[in-house]
């Protein structure tokens, strides 16, 4: 603990410091590679809906005994009808003595079917509820208006706080990125996008965006009359932002990412499917993706944007112009220091000399 405690006041105060704003054409890199993946798998399958937005007939039977086997069999039970909408239906617990189960779209005598035959393999009691394609629209509609609503508070926000729309950029291609990259899990997983995705979705815009305004504030707090000062340029002091708000940001990721990933775990392993195996895949690799892109991606993008003010490029150049000038000039006393020392009559002065012992005893 004390070394972290050391290694954290080390990068505070620029003793140690990693180059995130120097190096981000290989965080750009990255990034891009991740982002064309992701659309890649857009491309190639898609996004698997859940019924929310496709529609179809969801079940809910009631059972004796409510564990994974149970689960299993009437899921088989249903897939044994042999209907091409009810092929692959997705089940989970719902509670201690139910099992939900949801199907494509069936006409009345197929949901018959599929009723007996969950009645067959041990289901007491089976009620059916019809959710239609319009209801599944209407929701994607509204989460669509939601995220764009966000995205114009947040630009709105980010301008009216650091009066920097450099920044309100940068913070905008951060939560673009941390969309995309997301959708694209979901993408080649094949997990499906359900109404509690779009919840975990919202949920990590917020996460992230508070993790960008932190190393913005912090740029901000250090790039402050940074005009006036001759030791160190506008990148210079963003990086150091970066580094000093970086244990702060792996410390708030891991205890953010420790639950939502039990959570994932349980929804997963124990659970098999449901709201709660969506949300918490959302909430996990947006989280994930979200602090990556507040440390590599939006601070070098905003410090990359100012570098294009005429302020800021000429202060800069004064800078660079004046460690030249010093590096110069320590180059040239260096030799000076170094020049050999020319004898002098101090070097041949005389020293008394005692006589030896014998010669003592001759006198």
């Amino acid at each position: 603990m004390g070394r972290i405690s050391s290694f954290g006041q080390h990068l505070y105060t620029g003793r140690i410091s990693f180059d995130f704003v120097g190096r981000r054409m290989l965080w750009y890199a990255i990034s891009a590679v991740l982002v064309l993946g992701s659309a890649a798998g857009l491309g190639v399958n898609g996004l698997e809906r859940g019924i929310d937005f496709k529609g179809g007939v969801e079940f809910t039977a009631q059972v004796d005994q409510n564990d994974a086997n149970t689960v299993d069999d009437l899921r088989e039970a249903v897939v044994d009808v042999g209907l091409d909408a009810a092929s692959e239906p997705v089940a989970n617990a719902s509670g201690d003595s139910a099992v939900r189960i949801q199907t494509g779209t069936l006409t009345q005598d197929e949901t018959s079917q599929v009723v007996s035959a969950l009645e067959s393999a041990g289901a007491t009691e089976v009620s059916q509820n019809l959710v239609g394609p319009s209801w599944g629209a209407e929701v994607a509609k509204k989460a669509l208006t939601g995220l764009l609503v966000f995205l114009v508070i947040v630009v709105l926000f980010i301008w009216a706080y650091f009066r920097e729309w450099r920044m309100s950029v940068a913070a905008m291609v951060a939560l673009a990125h941390d969309i995309v990259i997301t959708v694209g899990v979901y993408a080649w997983s094949g997990f499906e996008v359900t109404p509690a995705t779009v919840t975990g979705l919202l949920t990590i815009l917020g996460y992230s965006l508070y993790d960008t305004v932190v190393v913005f504030d912090k740029v901000r707090e250090n790039t402050r009359g940074i005009t006036a000062s001759t030791n160190r340029i506008y990148t210079e002091q963003a990086n150091l932002a970066v580094n000093q708000t970086l244990v702060r940001s792996i410390n708030t990721s891991i205890a953010a990412l420790l639950p939502v990933g039990a959570l994932l775990v349980v929804g997963v392993g124990v659970l098999g499917s449901g709201p709660l195996k969506d949300l918490a895949l959302a909430l996990f690799v947006g989280m994930a993706v979200g602090t990556y892109s507040s440390i590599f991606i939006a601070t070098p993008l905003a410090a990359q944007l100012k570098e294009r003010d005429p302020t800021i490029r000429e202060h800069t150049a004064k800078v660079l112009e004046r460690r030249a000038k010093s590096l110069e000039a320590a180059g040239a006393a260096a030799p000076a220091a170094a020049r050999p020392v020319t004898a002098s009559g101090a070097s041949g002065r005389r020293q008394p000399q005692r006589s030896s012992r014998q010669q003592r005893r001759g006198r």
